[in-house]
């Protein structure tokens, strides 16, 4: 991946009337990175995939593509092709026909068309459909066949509009290691809009965070999850049980935990004074089951609900001196019994996993 952007967003406004629906985007995104846009429904994230597509002019600001302010250039001279959420695919068109339309008005001869078409679908691993009806395809098969749409017009960045929300759970998982391989493979931009945690995680190079038209936090998957800028973002990566605390310093007392020093980077938004709130991910905890020592800090529950999903276990545990519940997961393992409802506990707990959140 070059460090070269791309794509540059410069204080990107946009209105619609009196609503504000970007409010200040800067960003930028580099040559051959898997970018995405992530977060809650009204959030911003697809008016500002469209907008760098060219399907919404912003009201003020700039959007650099490959050096170029794409200010008054329209869709279809950006060197950008979208995958939209329905696909849109044309039902009466073979495979090869749906994915050769962009290149109906091009210059090639028609054996270079048939090359290229036979090349991206090979791309997609649709080479054996070319002739099939696009209303007998699947699912999956149909998104395959938007894909190769868009990249046989080889743009420098391909957006994709939620693009596997309509597919089953297993298909959407077999698709993200597939987009994930196919991005690999072309070294194309691509800029994701998803609303889905686990697949912005498990996809992206790097994340914006979305929520009310601006970014909350931009960064690499394993920064977001494990150190989170607001107790905002926190909730919305995963899940996350929350503690009230009180800080001084580095040092932080955790209802029904102790006190424990931490390092700075452990308060992504600066030191922390007075009530605050401490978070812990469920898998950074564990039950200790009869005579299992740790080399963790302990706690004293009561575990109040038990999940269990087979290949993991989900406890809610309440501390001894607690009115709420936390989350613990735990992976389930031969000798490892799965503990009821009611039982008491003990609860292993590193500090080192610890995030503070400013009240």
């Amino acid at each position: 991946m070059s460090s070269t952007p791309l794509i540059q967003m410069q204080d990107v406004h946009k209105y619609y009337g009196a609503y504000h629906a970007l409010r200040g985007i800067t960003a930028e995104i580099a040559e051959g990175e898997f970018f995405s846009l992530l977060g809650p429904s009204g959030c911003g994230k697809t008016t500002l995939l469209r907008a760098i597509a060219g399907f919404e002019e912003i009201s003020s600001g700039a959007i650099l593509l490959n050096g170029a302010d794409m200010a008054g250039v329209p869709p279809n001279r950006r060197p950008t092709n979208m995958v939209f959420q329905s696909y849109a695919i044309f039902p009466h068109l073979s495979v090869e026909q749906n994915v050769g339309f962009g290149l109906r008005r091009s210059a090639l001869s028609v054996g270079e068309k048939t090359r290229a078409i036979g090349e991206a679908l090979e791309m997609v691993g649709l080479g054996h459909l070319g002739g099939r009806a696009a209303h007998a395809l699947s699912g999956g098969q149909r998104q395959r066949v938007a894909l190769a749409r868009a990249l046989i017009l080889k743009p420098k960045v391909l957006l994709l509009d939620e693009p596997l929300s309509a597919l089953d759970r297993k298909m959407r998982e077999d698709m993200q290691v597939e987009l994930m391989k196919l991005q690999r493979e072309v070294g194309i931009t691509f800029v994701l809009v998803t609303h889905d945690q686990e697949e912005a995680l498990v996809m992206s190079d790097r994340i914006a965070v979305m929520f009310e038209g601006e970014i909350a936090q931009l960064a690499d998957p394993e920064v977001l999850y494990r150190r989170p800028a607001t107790k905002r973002v926190a909730d919305f990566i995963g899940v996350m049980n929350f503690l009230p605390a009180t800080a001084s310093g580095r040092s932080v007392e955790a209802a029904g935990l102790g006190v424990a020093d931490l390092a700075a980077d452990q308060m992504p938004a600066g030191p922390v004074t007075g009530a605050c709130t401490v978070g812990l991910r469920p898998e950074t905890l564990s039950i200790l089951h009869d005579g299992e020592a740790s080399k963790a800090r302990e706690a004293s529950a009561q575990i109040e609900e038990v999940v269990y999903y087979g290949d993991m276990t989900y406890y809610d545990v309440r501390l001894d001196g607690m009115d709420t519940t936390m989350r613990i997961s735990m992976r389930n393992m031969v000798g490892r019994d799965v503990l009821d409802v009611g039982a008491r506990t003990r609860v292993a707990w590193d500090p080192r996993a610890m995030v503070v959140f400013p009240d």
